[in-house]
């Protein structure tokens, strides 16, 4: 199940495109659970993480075939 604060614009040929309600308090508790310090005072989500909570698998473009 999908949060409540997400929204699927498009999903086309493996890439996915989503609108986040940033003002959800939902997402701002998930957010401050993975964000960390990168540093001081700004703070960072890997995107590997937030995938990985959201059950996106992420693919690596930058590899060589």
């Amino acid at each position: 199940m999908k949060p409540s604060w997400e929204t699927v614009v498009s999903s086309k040929a493996g890439l996915i495109e989503l609108e986040i309600n940033d003002q959800d308090p939902g997402f701002h508790s998930m957010i401050e659970e993975l964000s960390t310090e990168i540093q001081p005072g700004i703070v960072g989500v890997k995107a590997s993480d937030l995938c990985q909570r959201l059950s996106i698998e992420m693919i690596d473009t930058s590899e060589e075939n």
